[in-house]
């Protein structure tokens, strides 16, 4: 079974050195989805405007796959 990295960088880099076996590349983007919520979520208010969020996921030989960019602005 495939082995998919899902990296975040926010206030810093956080490398996902373990990763996790899906089956396929919609599981990896499920996957993604729904970690993605929890983080942000997680993150509970100190997501700040003109500071973005990003995951990135990549497969075991580091090739991207999918990146979910989240943009925090100030409206004008």
């Amino acid at each position: 079974m495939p082995r998919y990295f899902f990296n975040v960088y926010h206030d810093r880099a956080e490398l996902d050195k373990e990763g996790e076996e899906l089956p396929d590349l919609q599981a990896a983007w499920r996957e993604a989805i729904v970690t993605a919520g929890q983080i942000i979520q997680d993150l509970d208010g100190r997501l700040r405007p003109g500071k973005d969020w990003r995951m990135e996921v990549t497969d075991e030989f580091a090739n991207p796959l999918y990146v979910i960019h989240v943009c925090a602005d100030k409206s004008r």
